[in-house]
């Protein structure tokens, strides 16, 4: 019988998650979400979904799915009316890769390595671009700030030196789903990793997950559902996530 569901995706899987609604064997309507969100913090992330989920007509789905993964807790805590639905996931590499188990395999694999895919390279912002972001929060602004505080030379230096992180990496693996825009992307993405002087590898990517989550094909092993009163929950173990009961006063 078919469904009606609410998708409600990270920006970063826009592409992907309009492929799966298309290839539907239900009726998904998609919510897009700026992927800033990452940066906001969990307590901020947290919330602005909730405030998503709170504003789906209820009566008119049958269970609200979520395209995210546990994303440093950012999706602890959710609750709805209807039966939530959430892929096992720390985050969103596993969906992009099309399991957990192939994600930590090539993880333990390939330390140093920064992953890519149209997604992030569309829609990812720099959280030094982002007001509500924990290093705005921190005190840290924008090159805008820093240009017009200490001129651009001093700009460019204290944004290259908070932007240091990235001595970490050594590879950039970019994942192609094989969505439109992949294939342009790709090339993009080696000329950088060659700039930087890392490592360039192409995965091929598999949206099989997020095609299973809008088909309702909700095995245990690889999703969480969550019912009415029971909220999502963290756990220290393969599972990732887990349903607890709703605290009420």
């Amino acid at each position: 019988m078919n469904k009606k569901f609410m998708l409600i995706a990270c920006a970063v899987f826009e592409r992907e998650c309009r492929e799966c609604v298309e290839q539907s064997e239900n009726s998904v309507d998609l919510k897009i979400v700026d992927q800033g969100l990452h940066d906001v913090g969990a307590q901020k992330m947290s919330a602005a979904l909730q405030a998503e989920i709170d504003a789906v007509d209820c009566e008119k789905y049958d269970a609200i799915l979520l395209a995210y993964g546990l994303c440093n807790n950012g999706i602890q805590g959710l609750r709805s009316k209807i039966t939530m639905v959430v892929p096992r996931a720390h985050d969103c590499i596993t969906l992009l890769m099309g399991s957990r188990e192939r994600y930590k395999k090539y993880f333990d694999n390939n330390p140093g390595t920064y992953y890519q895919s149209v997604g992030w390279v569309e829609n990812a912002k720099s959280h030094f671009d982002n007001p509500s972001s924990t290093t705005a929060d921190m005190g840290f602004g924008t090159y805008k700030d820093y240009v017009e505080q200490y001129g651009e030379d001093n700009a460019n230096y204290l944004m290259e030196m908070m932007g240091d992180w990235l001595h970490n990496y050594s590879k950039l693996a970019y994942i192609n789903t094989h969505v439109p825009g992949s294939a342009e992307y790709k090339e993009q993405e080696k000329a950088t990793a060659k700039e930087r002087g890392w490592e360039f590898e192409e995965i091929d990517g598999n949206i099989n997950l997020l095609l299973r989550l809008v088909n309702g094909n909700w095995l245990a092993d690889d999703f969480l559902v969550i019912p009415p009163r029971y909220t999502i929950q963290a756990c220290h173990d393969d599972s990732i996530v887990e349903t607890v009961l709703e605290h009420t006063p």
